[in-house]
């Protein structure tokens, strides 16, 4: 293998500086607006990346009227819960289409791949949540999108390229098939189920369309959501939100974006490490 020279290593690591930068420049305008007064922000024109006067006015107003307080602890339910329950469905069905001689197997596989290119849409999907009895309940925002067929076949295959012995082997010391899965089968697959795992919390974290359609109570919105209305449209956060405090608006909306950003944050740092080994073993191997 051909060893890089300087100028190569010098060129990739601006281009990883450049990067770093175009990433780097909005979040730190985000951060930093979030703890800037109403002069800082005048001064800078809106994005402020070290305020002078640096407070918590901002966090203050956003926690005040309870409106985010309530959002966040919704959307820490779902994620906990619909993560939870996506890895339980995922983790089975991968496992029981990975195995040979599954009665139906195929069929299952090829209709959970027929949902990666099409949908029933977004009416049809409504009519079917309302008619379950599932509106304007927490359920439907975990329900409708519980399995991910990429998750599904990234899964999968890593569950195939286990030795096939290691199944014989618990097969002759007489563990079933729940027993082989859960005794043999997770310990040695915790890279791609941290992954997936990720995956769908990052995706119930962020999600708001399923909000927006089927949740008809305000104070069950998730944070997406007041995301939504408060930043995008503009709308106060309720009547109470704004009190005594002095934190301009645009230091406020910043705030509650950084409230919502951190969460997925703080976990990303543990479970980078499984990326390379979870998702490419996975998805390229099999």
């Amino acid at each position: 293998m051909e060893k890089p020279t300087r100028t190569g290593l010098v060129l990739k690591g601006l281009a990883l500086v450049i990067v770093v930068g175009l990433v780097a420049y909005p979040l730190l305008g985000v951060i930093g607006t979030s703890f800037a007064s109403q002069s800082d922000i005048i001064r800078s024109n809106g994005l402020v990346l070290w305020p002078d006067h640096p407070n918590l006015d901002a966090y203050r107003t956003a926690f005040t009227g309870g409106r985010v307080t309530r959002a966040l602890f919704v959307s820490i339910g779902v994620t906990t819960l619909g993560t939870a329950c996506s890895l339980l469905a995922t983790i089975g069905m991968a496992y029981g289409l990975s195995r040979r001689g599954i009665v139906g197997g195929r069929f299952i596989l090829m209709t959970a791949l027929f949902t990666m290119l099409f949908n029933a849409g977004v009416i049809p999907n409504f009519l079917l949540v309302k008619e379950l009895g599932l509106y304007n309940t927490f359920a439907a925002l975990v329900l409708p999108t519980m399995v991910s067929a990429f998750n599904l076949v990234v899964m999968r295959a890593f569950f195939m390229n286990l030795p096939e012995e290691l199944y014989d082997a618990a097969k002759v010391d007489g563990a079933g098939d729940f027993r082989t899965l859960i005794q043999v089968v997770l310990p040695l697959s915790k890279a791609v189920v941290a992954v997936v795992g990720l995956f769908y919390a990052v995706a119930y974290w962020n999600a708001y369309f399923n909000a927006l359609l089927y949740l008809g109570d305000n104070d069950k919105w998730p944070l997406p959501m007041v995301l939504r209305t408060f930043i995008l449209q503009g709308q106060a956060l309720d009547s109470g939100a704004v009190g005594e405090a002095v934190a301009p608006q645009q230091a406020v909306q910043m705030a509650v974006l950084v409230i919502a950003v951190v969460p997925i944050l703080l976990v990303y740092p543990f479970l980078q490490r499984y990326f390379t080994k979870g998702v490419l073993t996975g998805a390229v191997k099999g």
